[in-house]
């Protein structure tokens, strides 16, 4: 089973008077990077919060926003009451040395700087519960939405290997034809060689076609090839999602699609390597995304 570290969770609910919404976003990264957006007030709780959203969600940038709203009842604002008198007292002075005079000193009281000021929450360990209780379904919301992404993935991993296994068969059908044309290449080259050159050493021009041919042998690129794509195939059904280890078993896959094409000296072989390159790049693309 794979993941897809894209995904989105979200969890609301209310307890007292305040309204919570927890919404969790997350896109492929290499490593952990993780955003917290919340009011001030629960900043203290931040390391906790990160803690928890690592453990639950392993990797990728990772966006947590957190928002309260007050249904009202209560109110986070309060009124500087010793400024508003001041500001009354001097506005009133003003107002009868200048002749004039005003019914509505609430109203311009209250637009004044600093008069309604905003009151600094202490934090309520049970209403810090319940946001962490939220924070665990919107990730278990992610978490599902990821293995959704992941099962189309691993569905289209299991495709593009299978078709690299199936040209790898496009290969060992032509291998006969790509040694024997080898042969009467080297064959030509050494028989023009003897007919200009006295004293040539049969044993030695035997030894040598037999280095050539096994220095453009290709059995053991098949092997490893054929060995390569069932670890693949074989990592996929694991317990845990393993995007790194797949990743490095692609890049050993593609080791031997390469010297397979290096030595190949045949047409048919030649492109099916290139479709095999062009099977592994697309699941390259795809494992990035990959938890």
């Amino acid at each position: 089973m794979i993941y897809s570290m894209t995904g989105f969770g979200k969890a609301s609910g209310e307890l007292g008077n305040k309204k919570f919404v927890v919404e969790i976003k997350s896109l492929n990264s290499k490593q952990a990077d993780i955003i917290v957006r919340m009011p001030s007030n629960y900043k203290e709780k931040e390391m906790e919060l990160r803690s928890l959203l690592y453990k639950t969600l392993e990797r990728g940038k990772i966006e947590f926003s957190l928002f309260v709203e007050n249904n009202g009842a209560e109110s986070s604002h309060g009124v500087n009451q010793a400024l508003a008198r001041s500001y009354y007292s001097q506005l009133k002075e003003l107002g009868e040395s200048i002749g004039e005079s005003s019914d509505d000193y609430l109203g311009i009281l209250m637009r004044m700087p600093e008069v309604l000021r905003p009151e600094r929450e202490e934090l309520d360990p049970e209403e810090w519960q319940y946001i962490v209780h939220l924070t665990r379904q919107a990730a278990e919301k992610l978490m599902e939405f990821r293995e959704q992404e992941g099962s189309k993935l691993e569905k289209d991993f299991r495709e593009r290997v299978n078709e690299i296994v199936s040209l790898s068969k496009v290969v060992e059908d032509n291998e006969e034809d790509r040694i024997n044309s080898v042969k009467e290449r080297i064959q030509k080259s050494l028989n023009e060689l003897a007919s200009s050159e006295k004293n040539i050493d049969s044993n030695r021009q035997e030894q040598e076609l037999i280095y050539y041919l096994e220095k453009l042998d290709i059995t053991e690129e098949k092997v490893r090839l054929k060995a390569h794509c069932d670890y693949f195939a074989e990592t996929l059904k694991g317990e845990k999602s393993q995007g790194k280890k797949l990743s490095f078993i692609t890049q050993e896959i593609g080791r031997e699609i390469n010297t397979i094409g290096s030595k190949a000296n045949n047409a048919p072989i030649q492109r099916a390597v290139v479709q095999m390159k062009d099977e592994l790049e697309k699941i390259k693309e795809q494992i990035l995304n990959v938890l």
